[in-house]
């Protein structure tokens, strides 16, 4: 089966979708993918990756993976989400984290599967 978007674009879909759930929340710290920093379009398309690689991989599994890069690059915790201090408010094991964000886990990955299967 050929695969029909390219990874890119399955990330730039599955991000689009995760800005307007955080949108839902009044979490306005998403931007756009156009106006998104290399560093997060990276991660999308990491993630995007992670789960072609890894099909029954389920959203814990591919936060651990998102956890394990931000680590090598840096990031730890923070309150709020801060690019220049690399800080992150997910930057916690997946049970640890509000049910919110494990909902947004779970919407890109079946987001990037819908994709996979068009």
């Amino acid at each position: 089966m050929t695969q029909a978007l390219s990874n890119e674009q399955i990330a730039r879909i599955a991000h689009e979708a995760n800005r307007v759930y955080c949108l839902s929340l009044a979490d306005t710290s998403q931007k756009s993918w156009d106006a998104a920093p290399d560093w997060q379009k990276n991660s999308a398309v990491a993630g995007v990756e992670f789960l072609i690689a890894n099909p029954e991989a389920g959203p814990e599994a591919n936060h651990n993976s998102w956890l394990e890069v931000k680590k090598r690059e840096g990031w730890q915790y923070g309150e709020v989400k801060n690019e220049k201090k690399r800080e992150h408010p997910c930057f916690v094991p997946y049970e640890e984290l509000p049910v919110s964000q494990q909902r947004k886990d779970k919407l890109f990955g079946a987001i990037v599967r819908a994709c996979l299967d068009l």
